[in-house]
């Protein structure tokens, strides 16, 4: 499967303008060939967190700002995996949405693990460790941005039988190893593939620090966006079958662990 991540600029935007971001992404994605596009954190109303923009972006799963993604997926004929803060009665998550290339909702994934207390006193935490579904002959599942610096979480992917680990995220500098190493080092030793999309450029005084990553089992690095430059790109890989079978193969962590060793 052919794959974009979209790279985009931070900033102070409404939401209209992160979708007229998305729908053109989308449709460069789309004539480049891929299959599917994976967006940064908070896709919808971007990041830095703005509280209109919360405000404005801030809906359920079958609210309008997702409906709006929807109609880019099926528009460009290509799927789409975005973020946006999640209404669900009184609780606001930080989610991801992941929907097929005819707009139809795959899954939705609220971050579980919640990054400093402006992050834990805007949002719930969500209560599901493994949320996957299947796409293009894959096993695609998803965390956001801090959930992939905990390894249990990205094991637990791999022992669920994810292939294909989707992580939109907001990652600041002076953190860019995490995109540089961990991001790697987490694909190879739970041997999937790890697609993680970042916003670029500063604001606020908050520099996010690009560096989109697409990490393959084998501990080859697909592409590494630049650092952050404040523009708008698509970094593209690939996610095959062949190589997760080669890489599980030659490198069988899952099947030589030992957790009564160390359980819980």
């Amino acid at each position: 499967m052919k794959i974009a991540c979209l790279q985009t600029a931070c900033g102070a935007t409404d939401v209209e303008q992160t979708l007229d971001r998305l729908r053109d992404a989308a449709g460069k994605a789309a004539a480049e060939g891929a299959e599917l596009l994976i967006a940064p954190e908070m896709t919808v109303g971007g990041y830095p967190l703005q509280y209109a923009a919360l405000a404005q972006s801030a809906g359920p799963a079958e609210g309008p700002q997702c409906a709006a993604v929807s109609e880019i997926a099926r528009e460009a004929g290509i799927a789409v995996a975005h973020g946006w803060p999640e209404r669900d009665g009184t609780h606001l998550y930080n989610a991801v949405r992941l929907v097929g290339r005819d707009g139809r909702p795959l899954a939705v994934y609220r971050k579980a693990h919640l990054y400093g207390r402006a992050e834990q006193e805007l949002f719930t935490p969500g209560g599901s460790g493994v949320v996957q579904a299947s796409l293009g002959g894959l096993t695609v599942g998803m965390l956001i941005c801090y959930d992939v610096e905990f390894p249990e979480a990205v094991r637990a992917h791999a022992l669920a039988g994810t292939d294909l680990l989707l992580v939109p995220t907001g990652l600041m500098s002076p953190w860019d190893f995490v995109a540089q190493t961990i991001v790697p080092a987490r694909a190879f030793e739970s041997q999937l593939y790890i697609a993680y999309a970042n916003w670029s450029g500063e604001h606020g005084g908050l520099r996010f620090c690009g560096r989109t990553t697409i990490a393959a089992p084998d501990g080859t690095v697909e592409c590494l966006g630049p650092a952050a430059s404040g523009n708008d790109q698509l970094l593209f890989g690939e996610a095959d079958p062949a190589t997760l079978a080669s890489a599980r193969r030659t490198t069988p962590y899952l099947r030589d662990r030992r957790p009564e060793l160390y359980g819980s």
